[in-house]
């Protein structure tokens, strides 16, 4: 296993910002020879980065088979593009190294639960855009190209049925200014990759017409997208078991746990 942790840095950056890898060795005993990866964006609604949904959803893909890497995104008195730049300089790492880690360079996905599921999906939204490979010293953006998403009751819309807490910790005194751009059932193209969405119907903290809206505007712009309405449970269940419980012990939602597996043969299909 080669597990490393990397320091990243870009205009705004935290000094905890970092990526950290799982990144499965090779083996010429393993028929396997490249591994998609899958970066994980964990939740916390821009004001920090859950545990919950994190390694212990990291060790579930790395029991499927995948390599996995964990950002730790800059959140609140960071603001936006912080944090979008800073998984485009993971995803940019990732793929530099292809080769040595032995990562499918075609099968590099964002992961995002929450507020970390806008962060994943403003990537595969804004990942074409200039100024971010601007930022990166890149003149072409093919490099940053995200090949899926995985949006787990993600924060999408700044409208009707925003999670406020969210869009104030990442735009703080620029939310007039840029509350509509970062409504992202408005900025979907047909370059933004394909997705696997999970949301409750229950969710009273983001509700679930974040997931609706996201769907519907993939739909409009033809990208493919799989897309689960669990009709209970709350919000940030993670993997939904008692491994993922936090201290109010409301997670535990076993008809919930599909969602990894689903998710499983989603990416396998892709």
């Amino acid at each position: 296993m080669l597990h490393e942790t990397i320091k990243l840095s870009v205009q705004g950056s935290q000094d905890y910002a970092r990526l950290v890898t799982y990144i499965q060795e090779y083996s010429d005993q393993i028929a396997v020879e490249e591994r998609p990866l899958i970066v994980l964006c964990p939740g916390g609604g821009y004001g920090h980065t859950s545990d919950r949904e994190a390694e212990p959803i990291a060790f579930k893909f790395l029991a499927m088979g995948y390599h996995v890497a964990i950002l730790r995104y800059s959140v609140a008195p960071a603001k936006y593009p912080t944090a979008l730049l800073e998984l485009a300089s993971a995803v940019k790492l990732i793929r530099e190294n292809a080769e040595t880690w032995h990562v499918d360079a075609d099968k590099i996905l964002v992961q995002g639960c929450s507020a970390g599921g806008h962060l994943a999906a403003s990537y595969g939204c804004f990942w074409k855009e200039g100024f971010i490979a601007k930022e990166l010293g890149l003149t072409d953006s093919e490099i940053l190209r995200p090949n899926g998403m995985i949006l787990c009751y993600p924060v999408i819309t700044s409208g009707e049925f925003a999670h406020r807490g969210s869009f104030e910790c990442l735009l703080g005194e620029r939310e007039a200014e840029l509350g509509a751009k970062m409504s992202l059932e408005n900025q979907v193209t047909e370059d933004t990759p394909k997705a696997f969405i999970w949301h409750t119907f229950e969710d009273g903290a983001v509700p679930v017409e974040n997931s609706l809206f996201m769907a519907m505007a993939m739909r409009k712009a033809g990208v493919p997208c799989e897309l689960h309405i669990y009709p209970r449970g709350g919000h940030g269940l993670s993997l939904a078991n008692k491994l993922t419980l936090s201290q109010s012990r409301k997670e535990n939602q076993p008809e919930c746990e599909t969602w990894i597996e689903l998710a499983h043969t989603w990416v396998e299909n892709l």
